[in-house]
């Protein structure tokens, strides 16, 4: 997994009825572009996070339905 400062993470819920949330990475702290992360969700709350398979990158530069240009 490779990520840039700006790019949005987007964690799938795990559960039935959970829903997916998104948020902005605002640091990468591993050596290129890898995980952790420190990212902020939309309510305003930050994290460190290192994702899951459950969780993908979609780069700013990408189209908004996550498919490659």
């Amino acid at each position: 997994m490779e990520a840039h400062t700006g790019d949005r993470l987007l964690v799938h819920g795990r559960t039935v009825g959970q829903h997916d949330r998104v948020a902005e990475i605002i640091e990468v702290l591993g050596d290129e572009g890898s995980p952790p992360y420190r990212i902020r969700f939309d309510d305003g709350h930050e994290h460190l996070m290192s994702p899951g398979p459950d969780s993908v990158v979609q780069h700013r530069d990408a189209p908004e339905d996550g498919q490659p240009r």
